[in-house]
């Protein structure tokens, strides 16, 4: 079973509000859980976090993959590091032949 971290999405039209969530990767978005691990509402300036963090690491011990938005918020709380790109090395001389 591959199991994500994921937001599953909450409130009313125009007013979104997400819980973090544990889950099965086959299920829908808004579909049942496995575990809640916080809530993310993204209409405060800044945007509310609130994260069980202990829970949180375990789950990405046990395996479970965050998606790329559930990412972003683990690396702003410092649960994750950011991921280093690495830039294509650019060739100056075949550059400057074309």
């Amino acid at each position: 079973m591959a199991v994500k971290i994921r937001l599953t999405r909450m409130g009313d039209k125009k007013s979104p509000f997400y819980r973090i969530v544990v889950t099965d990767s086959r299920k829908a978005r808004d579909g049942a859980y496995i575990e809640k691990l916080g809530t993310f509402n993204p209409l405060t300036d800044p945007a509310e976090i609130k994260l069980d963090v202990e829970r949180t690491k375990a789950w990405l011990n046990n395996g479970a993959q965050p998606t790329e938005t559930t990412r972003t918020i683990l690396v702003r709380e410092g649960i994750l590091e950011p991921i280093k790109k690495n830039a294509p090395k650019t060739d100056k001389k075949k550059k400057e032949n074309k």
